[in-house]
């Protein structure tokens, strides 16, 4: 898997078309998508492979951020996207590889990744893509939703209610594919809407 790793959106709306929005991710979104993965985080690289697989594994949890008016760059209207999927509760999969299935004894909802080009930045994108994904983990009855947060980006994710977890035996192993920055976060259930929706007015 890969690194779920999105820029905390800037505090200036920036030029997005008004009509942009997101959508399920669909099999021909996956070359931009891994134009917009490739430039936003060239240090934790994934194959197309990769994510063709997360959308064939689990389509629900994958969304597109896509401009349907305004901007036209090279007849590519996608700007973002957001990938989820569950996994066994603090076994991030490691970067770049072939899931091959979703465990059925999967316990926990996994954000894989979260990345918003920047001219897409700054009108609350982000903060819709990690709700439709945090509502899609909740509709599975799963009691928490994990991420490996990278860059830095901890501050964002408290934002929804994520807290960073201890890291012991094999979750530090598996962290060490992200980079020495990369920590485990966790989001559990209801209890953190309050502090979602104060983040909200800040993205």
């Amino acid at each position: 898997m890969e690194d779920p790793k999105p820029q905390e959106e800037s505090s200036t709306a920036t030029s997005a078309p008004p009509n942009t929005a997101w959508r399920q991710l669909t099999a021909p979104d996956i070359p931009s998508l891994v134009r917009i993965a490739n430039s936003i985080h060239p240090d934790l690289p994934e194959s197309a492979e990769v994510f063709t697989e997360r959308l064939a594994l689990f389509p629900s949890g994958c969304f597109a951020l896509v401009e349907t008016a305004g901007i036209d760059v090279e007849g590519d209207n996608l700007c973002g996207y957001a990938i989820s999927h569950p996994i066994r509760q603090r076994q991030p999969p490691a970067l770049d590889i072939l899931l091959k299935e979703i465990p059925d004894d999967a316990d926990q909802y996994y954000i894989h990744d979260l990345a918003i080009l920047e001219r897409c930045q700054g009108r609350g994108f982000s903060h819709e893509g990690v709700r439709k994904m945090v509502d899609v983990g909740e509709r599975m009855g799963f009691r928490t939703i994990g991420l490996v947060s990278v860059y830095g980006t901890s501050v964002f994710w408290g934002r929804f209610g994520f807290v960073r977890v201890e890291v012991v035996d094999v979750l530090a192993e598996k962290l060490k594919d992200y980079g020495e920055d990369a920590v485990f976060l966790e989001r559990v259930g209801e209890g953190c809407r309050e502090e979602e929706r104060r983040g909200s007015a800040r993205t």
